[in-house]
């Protein structure tokens, strides 16, 4: 029941200047004092308040009211030129400058009925501005439904400024649903710039950043692959935590296409599951689907369960489909790797579990060129780590896994097609430091154990190898006073040696299979590694120390502005361990020189470097130096220079030189260029590149980018992103954010682009 307060006293007819009305509505003023209405703190069931300069009428039945004019109940207000309050009906009629402000909204008009209690009533001649999402429009008359419901009849709704919009959507009529946030136009036509682009029969948008369901503006764009491409994607806001993009795609060169993306989140799980398929491929008459799968889920206290499935039909899936949605990576460029895994995990203070089931899909170059061997699976590996320490620096740690390899063809170099692995590795540390040095004294044994089948080799059948390793870590760390560009900082002088020992074992492929073994890239990151080997099937020998210097400059607060480091490996025996038959002992008692500098030079300018210096060449093997300046938003400019030209036999990829520059720039008043350019210099060819430009009015964006993908070896796909942003509407055209993003490091939207799944 609406509580109303009494006026004053009831008289038959009473006429009161403004002074007297003030007197007679103290009362209720005091509560609700300097017009509260405006920030909303009052409930709309709660107590009826009124102005005017002049008031007439029965206080217990109706009430007109003259000359600046204003009612109010909890959110909504009300003010007119002359109004009449129905106090028995609860109903307003206002009449003349009439403004309504309700829900955030503000709606002007020339004559307005208004029932308070439901918020049922009709204005005319409107004009409306929805505040929160900074829209406005005008209509031939606004009916209201109830409080969070309006229907706009006849009218257009824009986010621009100004009497003359560039863009404005038409409609018959305009369902507005606060308490959805959604809009609804029916028999609706965009209008941009006085042309038509569009129209629907129905067409919804969000009146709020939201989420709502409702069919997305169509995206249209082009590649050489496939030729032209429309998708109409239907957005289902399933609950706030599920949602469902059906995404029917038609392409020119192919055939129709349906693609689906569902995500869920709860408490204890999440994950999202993307899949397309198309019926028959018009240019290979076969069907052909893709699918990713991501889900992760806390079964109970330290227990997780997770798994990453993706899948393809056949190997050009990738390079003949460069718009595909199923997985997240920056468009068009393929993963030839695709792996299938799932895992169960355990977490306890001092130990962790886990058992995993892992195999693989290659997509393989059709060319026959840059052949991937496909990995062994994995079914199942086991898990288990054990960690301990004490208050006197002593720590103790147990790794250990056990692995069933699976291949489903006879893999090359006589492996076995399958075989088992159990690895122990214990491991004993005493951790001394201080604030000006550390000593770190390790010892392990390194023990595995196979049980292999279809072996070519009968020494092969049941090999087992234990190794023991002792490493000593140290290093001291001097400070002192400095200044850096003029400012004051603090310089770290600090040396490091490295020494480790592991006795040598013939390891060679007829003694021991390689499942998972590869050699170790050799930087900064690898330098302090025990084994020059990744994976457990190959242990290296060794007997060799590690020297490296590093120097950086901090400021007082402790950010790090400046670092630059030097190390070199140095072997006191030669190293007779190797991959396989194939691979290339080390001959060098000293590796290549690794140099390192990085820094903040200023808070715009950041720059990286490091180098891979062989001293018995007198060659710089490796390079790569960065700068990335981003002066203000809007403004990013980056350049590497990368070279590699160690020619290792195995690695294709260690003969390459090239020049990577990005960039997004204002060209001019409200213009802004972005493109990135990877120019291969041995070769004299483009790598991937992307050029385009876009233009941000006050309401609208406008894009256009092109991009070159290579997908395979000499095959390249070239794709055209043309796209129109209208802000707090819609989006129409491809979505190039993502290309932007992965392409230019720092780039920065014009617009929210978020339109809701940025995947379509």
């Amino acid at each position: 029941m609406i509580r109303r307060l009494p006026l004053i006293q009831p008289v038959a007819e009473l006429r009161l200047n403004a002074i007297l009305l003030a007197i007679a509505l103290l009362p209720i003023l005091s509560m609700a004092q300097d017009r509260p209405w405006i920030a909303g703190t009052v409930d709309d069931n709660g107590p009826t308040s009124f102005e005017a300069e002049q008031i007439t009428g029965r206080p217990d039945h109706e009430v007109s009211m003259e000359r600046d004019v204003g009612i109010s109940r909890g959110n909504t207000l009300i003010e007119a030129d002359r109004m009449k309050y129905d106090i028995i009906d609860d109903r307003v009629e206002a009449i003349g400058h009439v403004r309504l402000q309700r829900e955030g909204n503000e709606f002007l008009g020339s004559e307005l009925r208004l029932k308070l209690d439901t918020g049922e009533g009709v204005l005319q001649s409107p004009v409306y501005k929805l505040l929160r999402m900074n829209a406005h429009g005008k209509a031939d008359r606004i009916d209201f439904e109830s409080q969070d419901r309006a229907t706009v009849v006849g009218g257009f709704y824009t986010t621009c400024e100004g009497p003359d919009p560039d863009w404005y959507l038409r409609s018959g009529s305009l369902a507005l649903d606060n308490s959805r946030e959604i809009g609804v136009a029916e028999n609706a036509v965009l209008v941009f710039k006085g042309l038509p682009l569009v129209g629907a029969p129905k067409l919804s948008f969000p009146l709020s950043e939201e989420r709502v369901s409702g069919f997305l503006a169509p995206t249209i764009a082009t590649s050489t692959s496939g030729g032209l491409e429309v998708v109409a994607p239907f957005y289902w806001n399933i609950a706030p935590n599920r949602d469902l993009i059906l995404a029917p795609h038609y392409i020119t060169r192919r055939g129709l296409m349906l693609g689906a993306s569902a995500r869920y989140l709860g408490e204890d799980y999440g994950g999202q599951t993307n899949f397309e398929v198309i019926d028959r491929d018009n240019q290979t008459g076969d069907s052909r689907w893709a699918l990713s799968s991501r889900h992760k889920q806390t079964l109970s206290q330290g227990l997780t369960l997770s798994s990453n499935v993706n899948a393809a039909s056949d190997d050009d899936y990738a390079r003949d489909f460069p718009f595909s949605r199923v997985w997240a990576y920056q468009p068009g460029i393929p993963r030839r790797l695709l792996i299938r895994d799932v895992r169960l995990d355990y977490g306890a203070q001092e130990w962790t579990a886990s058992g995993r089931l892992t195999e693989y899909q290659v997509l393989q170059d059709r060319n026959g060129r840059a052949l991937i061997q496909r990995p062994y699976s994995r079914l199942p590996q086991l898990n288990y780590n054990y960690y301990g320490e004490n208050d006197s620096g002593l720590n103790w740690s147990l790794g250990s896994e056990f692995t069933r390899f699976h291949q489903n063809f006879i893999p090359v170099d006589g492996m076995p097609q399958q075989g088992d692995r159990m690895v122990i590795n214990p491991r004993l540390t005493y951790n001394y430091q201080t604030p000006g040095f550390f000593v770190r004294p390790s010892v392990s044994a390194h023990s595995t154990v196979y049980s292999l089948d279809d072996t070519a080799a009968p020494t092969m059948t049941a090999p087992n190898r234990t190794l023991p390793t002792f490493s000593l870590d140290s290093g001291l760390i001097y400070e002192r006073d400095a200044s850096l560009f003029g400012n004051a900082a603090i310089q770290t002088i600090e040396p490091r040696l490295f020494y480790t020992y592991t006795p040598y074992k013939r390891q060679d492929s007829t003694l021991y299979p390689n499942f998972d073994s590869t050699e170790a890239d050799f930087n900064f990151a690898t330098v302090f590694r025990e084994n020059r080997f990744v994976g457990n099937d190959r242990i290296s020998d060794s007997n060799q120390v590690t020297t490296a210097l590093t120097t950086r400059y901090l400021e007082p607060n402790g950010m790090e502005r400046v670092r630059l480091a030097i190390a070199q490996r140095f072997s006191f025996a030669d190293q007779r361990v190797t991959l396989n038959d194939a691979t290339l002992l080390p001959t060098e008692t000293r590796s290549d020189m690794l140099f390192l500098g990085s820094g903040r030079v200023t808070d715009q300018l950041r720059v990286d470097s490091n180098f891979q210096f062989s001293q018995s060449r007198n060659e710089l093997n490796r390079m790569n130096i960065g700068a990335f300046w981003q002066p203000a938003p809007m403004k990013v400019l980056n350049a590497q220079y990368r070279r590699d030209v160690r020619n290792l036999p195995n690695d294709p990829n260690s003969n390459f030189e090239l020049i990577d520059i990005s960039s997004q720039w204002p060209l001019g008043d409200r213009w802004y260029g972005v493109g990135r350019i990877s120019y291969l210099l041995k070769e004299n060819q483009l790598g991937q590149s992307l050029a385009g430009v876009e233009y941000k009015a006050d309401c609208w964006i406008f894009r256009v980018i092109g991009q070159r993908l290579p997908t395979a070896q000499s095959v390249a796909n070239t794709t055209i992103f043309l796209q129109l942003e209208f802000n707090g509407l819609s989006m129409l055209g491809a979505n190039p954010m993502r290309a932007l993003r992965m392409n230019v490091p720092g780039y920065q939207p014009l617009g929210s682009s978020e339109y809701p799944y940025e995947t379509y």
